[in-house]
């Protein structure tokens, strides 16, 4: 039996409305929470420091034996821990599978001002991302990578998204994120001497035959149209992947992790910092 500080058993009860809620954006914001669901996901954040708020748990959902050492980790970092019955729990959970840990913790983000960056920063820059999984796909890969951080610029996606927590499987807790416009993060990027790179399938230098292993900003736009003009223009590095099929282009993510695992194998695949 795992100790807990509160029982719930109706999916009608007030804190289970709540917490559905917080799937929609302008409750998160009102509330400054975000919701960690799944057992990776929660590891990594309490790992990583993330002061998770509270967690709730059913017994009957958990796939394993290591639950219950995790709460207790989570509880001695100050984390409430609450037992729901199993009609609540499904309620809660925006999983087709739930795996019987929820948690809540302050929303993520920071400013570029905030970034520590290493001697030659490895960076992702989001422009305009519409789609919770490729943004989560995409902190995966930064983090796979050992980025220095991801900038998401102009935002159309909250960061705070459910999904992208789910996507990026915990590594939004993992690899600093900043939320930024378009014209602060040029203006970023020059003063530390970072150099832009976009890819476009008009480029005549192939990606592997670029330099990243000195500071660099890899740059990917919207799904749908890709870098706006704005970016393109100020792109001090254009490069193409090569395509050997009918597609022209890949998704975002797939992009983005073909050149950021290029930027690591030319940099000689560093040891995790973090």
């Amino acid at each position: 039996m795992i100790p807990y500080d509160l029982r719930i058993e109706s999916p009608s009860n007030p804190t289970v409305k709540d917490l559905v809620r917080l799937r929609d954006r302008s409750h998160r914001d009102e509330a400054g929470l975000l919701l960690i669901e799944g057992y990776r996901e929660l590891t990594r954040a309490v790992a990583s420091g993330v002061k998770v708020q509270t967690v709730y748990f059913c017994e009957e959902f958990f796939l394993g034996d290591n639950e219950a050492a995790l709460l207790a980790e989570a509880a001695r970092n100050g984390a409430r821990l609450v037992s729901l019955a199993r009609a609540p729990f499904a309620k809660i959970s925006y999983r087709d599978r739930p795996d019987g840990l929820l948690a809540t913790a302050p929303k993520v983000g920071m400013r570029l001002c905030d970034l520590t960056l290493s001697a030659s920063p490895l960076l992702v820059v989001a422009e305009r991302i519409e789609k919770p999984g490729n943004l989560g796909s995409l902190l995966r890969s930064a983090d796979a990578v050992g980025a220095d951080a991801v900038l998401v610029c102009d935002g159309v996606t909250d960061i705070n998204n459910p999904n992208v927590v789910r996507a990026s499987t915990g590594t939004l807790f993992t690899v600093p994120v900043v939320e930024a416009g378009s014209e602060e993060t040029f203006a970023f990027l020059a003063e530390h001497g970072i150099k832009l790179l976009a890819a476009t399938p008009h480029a005549e230098s192939v990606y592997t035959e670029v330099d990243l292993a000195s500071p660099v900003a890899i740059a990917v736009g919207a799904e749908q149209y890709g870098l706006t003009e704005a970016w393109m223009r100020r792109a001090d590095l254009a490069v193409r992947i090569p395509m050997a099929g009918v597609a022209d282009s890949l998704n975002v993510a797939t992009a983005a992790t073909v050149l950021l695992f290029e930027a690591a194998r030319q940099r000689g695949f560093p040891p995790r910092a973090r």
